[in-house]
């Protein structure tokens, strides 16, 4: 396992993290005792960053974490857990107050619970689960995750940006507030490439690249059949509705012919690609595929030898750039 450093904060986390939205039960039915032993096996192979949420199976990741967490006896691991909003904005909303999104009293209450799932007693991580801009001057957020800091109930404050909405984590970056932020950023979506990484870098921010596979897509392997064995409670069913399904699979198959004709047999499979791809750039400090067995650890620990894409085919793959509104397939990404 290779590591960076992770921002500002000293650490040193895993190049590849465990992204634990899956093992909440958010994807389908989940098996605790398989989402222990993964989480077992992803430590004791260097993996040493896991991210989760208060929303992800209403706390019920947190939870297999901590139990995880208490088996464990090697080199500490850093948990990274989010918080979610009083009130998330509508998908359409170009620029949502930051009013009343974060009073202090939710912060304090859904970090504490956040510490009695994992049985934990410092968070290492704690990210507000949806940035807005206005944020940097409605700082009453920032002085209650600064007091929780201070309190040792957290170590270092994060923010998640917007799935669609990457140009919204530049300006944090700049106002030095926050140890990282946490983008969508994969081969759909490689805006993040063009300005935010550059200004993380700049600021010492650290970066944790999500949604690398876009929730299963960039793996590679699904069929015109692939939509309709999602569990009836997979969000996916929503993500990828009406034509978004289909037209997903049209742009898998051309990435597929892009990658063979410039690189032959050398990659075992897209999504090999698609995770070399976000570590191919220094300013991302971890990734975090969603990881919900050993099979899935195994292919994704394995890419974690230092050698990034080619540069012709990064440049080829800008070609293939296709940003969307994550939380509403029927409206379109606004401009930047």
């Amino acid at each position: 396992m290779k590591y960076r450093p992770f921002g500002k904060t000293g650490w040193n986390v895993s190049e590849i993290g465990f992204g634990a939205w899956g093992i909440g039960g958010s994807w389908g039915p989940v098996d605790d005792a398989l989402s222990i032993r993964t989480l077992l096996a992803a430590f004791d192979r260097g993996v040493n960053f896991v991210d989760t949420a208060q929303m992800y199976g209403n706390g019920h990741s947190e939870e297999v974490i901590g139990q995880a967490l208490r088996q464990w006896k090697g080199d500490p691991i850093y948990i990274a857990t989010k918080v979610q909003p009083v009130v998330w904005p509508r998908p359409h909303e170009l620029d949502p107050s930051f009013e009343g999104r974060y009073p202090a009293a939710h912060l304090r209450e859904q970090c504490e619970a956040s510490l009695r799932r994992l049985g934990a007693e410092t968070i290492d991580l704690y990210q507000l689960h949806g940035w807005f801009p206005s944020g940097v001057e409605d700082t009453e957020w920032y002085e209650t995750l600064s007091g929780l800091k201070r309190e040792g109930k957290i170590r270092e404050i994060g923010v998640s940006i917007r799935d669609y909405k990457p140009h919204e984590g530049i300006g944090i970056a700049r106002a030095g507030l926050t140890a990282s932020e946490q983008v969508v950023f994969n081969l759909f979506e490689q805006r993040p490439a063009a300005d935010l990484l550059p200004v993380c870098r700049q600021h010492g921010v650290g970066v944790i690249a999500r949604v690398p596979f876009d929730e299963g897509a960039l793996v590679g392997t699904w069929t015109a059949d692939t939509f309709e064995q999602f569990a009836p409670d997979d969000f996916r069913r929503k993500y990828f509705k009406g034509e978004r399904f289909a037209r997903t699979l049209e742009k898998v198959e051309a990435l597929k012919t892009l990658v063979r004709e410039l690189t032959g047999d050398r990659y075992a499979s897209l999504a090999e690609v698609a995770l070399r791809y976000t570590l191919s750039f220094p300013a991302v400090s971890t990734v975090i595929p969603g990881i919900k067995n050993l099979e899935e650890l195994d292919a994704n620990v394995r890419v974690s030898d230092g050698e990034p894409l080619p540069a012709e085919l990064i440049e080829a793959l800008q070609a293939h750039n296709w940003p969307r509104n994550y939380h509403d397939p029927n409206v379109g990404v606004d401009p930047e």
